[in-house]
């Protein structure tokens, strides 16, 4: 199987030009592989029984807020631009043909303004670098429990366990390398804003933007795959109607994560240090409580 496209340019040098297609297809059966893999190996494991903390703090409300109406309407617009992006960048290599330049650029452009967005929402109105502790006894206990079912369960998390942000870390490479490149590529095409001009770099520089371009395509159907699978999981269900109306039940949340580290009270949020938050606080406005072993 090979990994790069090469091809002749008009002077004769041989010149990078892309990944190979094989790779496209080797991550769809992987995605497959991966979905029916988990499934089956989720029913070889015993259910786990989440029970809630013997010492319940007082004040926990019925609803809690996980995700801001904000938070949500930046997820799913980036889910939005994120499939158009893989559709017209890999469906027409599988067979189907349409003009998908102009849709790939427009999503592209999406996706741009609604990070942009993030970034500006998460450092203004969110607990940030909450989402940056990588708590690596978490990792040690998780990756344990993962391999042995004997093993311990690993604490419970705060607001964000251990496998949402690595997942978060990773799908930030990923599309920061996508964008970076898609923005540098897209002087090569016409649009509304400029002329092209496929001369602003050598052909080896724009054979190596293709090539990280295209691995991070490749990368992103394992990774939306993976997103969508877990999403649809009948246990992972009350997390993703989350992301819908915006709350977790008060059961879930006992369940699930630590209160030490999540602070909630009834009527809004609290932060760690106990002083009062401003009006109307909610779930991401509050800084999750700092772990021992967070660096």
């Amino acid at each position: 199987m090979d990994l790069w496209r090469r091809a002749a340019n008009p002077w004769g040098q041989d010149v990078l030009i892309g990944v190979s297609w094989d790779l496209m297809w080797s991550a769809v059966i992987a995605a497959v592989a991966f979905v029916i893999g988990h499934a089956l190996w989720v029913r070889t494991r015993k259910e786990e029984a989440h029970e809630p903390p013997a010492d319940v703090p007082a004040g926990i409300p019925e609803k809690i807020e996980r995700h801001s109406f904000a938070s949500r309407a930046f997820h799913w617009v980036m889910s939005i631009a994120m499939l158009v992006l893989l559709v017209t960048a890999f469906v027409p290599v599988m067979g189907l043909q349409f003009n998908w330049v102009d849709l790939h650029w427009q999503a592209g452009v999406l996706l741009i303004l609604t990070v942009v967005y993030h970034v500006i929402h998460a450092i203004g109105w969110q607990d940030f670098w909450s989402m940056f502790q990588l708590g690596v006894s978490e990792g040690v206990a998780t990756l344990k429990h993962i391999l042995s079912p004997e093993a311990p369960a690993p604490p419970k998390a705060g607001k964000y366990p251990f496998d949402h942000r690595m997942y978060h870390h990773v799908i930030v490479v990923v599309s920061f390398a996508a964008i970076i490149t898609g923005v540098l590529m897209m002087v090569r095409i016409d649009t509304p804003l400029w002329t092209r001009n496929p001369y602003l770099f050598s052909d080896t520089t724009w054979g190596v933007m293709y090539v990280v371009h295209g691995l991070s395509g490749v990368s992103l159907i394992l990774l939306v795959a993976s997103h969508i699978y877990f999403a649809l999981r009948p246990e992972k269900r009350w997390i993703t109607w989350s992301m819908v109306r915006g709350w977790i039940d008060r059961k879930h949340y006992l369940e699930h994560f630590d209160p030490a580290k999540w602070v909630v009270t009834d009527g809004g949020m609290k932060p760690v240090d106990g002083t009062a938050p401003g009006a109307g606080a909610v779930a991401e406005q509050i800084p999750s409580a700092k772990r021992e072993d967070s660096f």
